[in-house]
């Protein structure tokens, strides 16, 4: 191979590298998550309203940077702590494979871009809550990770945001029904980060965060409440058809999946084990969309 022709390799090695560096810094994949509960929230909120591909465009590309913002901001004020988890060592920032300047000034475009794009086409409301939801995850929710469990609570209301973004950016403004899909999303927060919390236990001692409740423990008062907000969603996921913004067929497999998803919290409570936290944190990343799915089918 000629020089030139290994200075091009070298070249588009080197691009590909960085490219998926800036990619796993924006979080990807859980930036899409957080996106599709957004687009959830439009798409259920907009009926009777006028169907803007404007502003639905903006909100995708917006939330999308503002929750990749916060995830980038996050690796920055957490740098030094991934270097001593496994699951995070590999990461751009511990790795080096981008400065830290550099990690700053993507961070800043990002958000600048995103709260644009929601400020110009959504409308001040959507674009407040997403700057909130930036602003705790960023500056309180990512310090009081190494204080105490206070760090979920805080935690599960920028995570659960996004479907009130999407139902804001549609109707401009909070109803009973915005705050009932909020508030399905907050409780799911709960079982959902202390059973990765559980999993990922011995790599978050050596962070120093402490996510577990009942004094960072792995024992049964723990599973116990894991198990009690999953149960809370069981009466949660029936709302929607109650109050009648969505069907009956939605609300059965609501409770279906609420069911299935407390089944397992009983295994955690009689074994105490990281497989049934595993089978929790799983059934965690099932129920969400396929019970917002379910509304929208539902919807439509």
């Amino acid at each position: 191979m000629s020089t030139l022709g290994l200075s091009e390799k070298f070249f588009f090695d080197t691009l590909a590298v960085r490219s998926r560096a800036y990619m796993d810094l924006l979080k990807v994949r859980l930036s899409a998550l957080v996106t599709f509960s957004a687009v959830f929230g439009f798409i259920l909120g907009h009926s009777g309203q006028v169907f803007s591909w404007t502003t639905f465009l903006a909100l995708i590309a917006g939330g999308f940077l503002v929750s990749g913002a916060s995830g980038a901001a996050n690796e920055i004020k957490e740098r030094d702590y991934d270097k001593l988890m496994k699951r995070t060592q590999n990461r751009p920032l511990p790795m080096q494979v981008i400065s830290v300047n550099e990690a700053y000034w993507f961070t800043i475009i990002s958000a600048v871009l995103g709260i644009a794009l929601l400020g110009f086409f959504t409308n001040w409301l959507t674009t407040s809550l997403g700057v909130l939801s930036m602003i705790l995850y960023v500056f309180v929710y990512t310090p009081l990770k190494r204080v105490g469990p206070i760090a979920v609570l805080v935690g599960a209301i920028p995570g659960a945001m996004p479907p009130l973004l999407g139902w804001t950016a549609a109707t401009g403004s909070i109803s009973y029904e915005a705050l009932i899909i909020f508030g399905i999303q907050f409780i799911w927060q709960f079982p959902h980060f202390w059973a990765i919390a559980w999993v990922s236990d011995e790599d978050y001692k050596k962070a120093g965060f402490k996510l577990l409740p009942s004094g960072g423990q792995k024992d049964l008062n723990t599973a116990i409440q894991i198990m009690i907000y999953t149960l809370f969603l069981l009466p949660l996921g029936l709302l929607p058809t109650y109050f009648g913004f969505t069907g009956l067929n939605s609300g059965v497999v609501a409770t279906i999946c609420g069911v299935l998803f407390l089944a397992q919290t009983f295994s955690l409570m009689k074994d105490c084990s990281r497989k049934s936290a595993l089978k929790i944190m799983f059934g965690s990343f099932l129920y969400l969309p396929i019970v917002q799915i379910a509304y929208l089918l539902d919807k439509i």
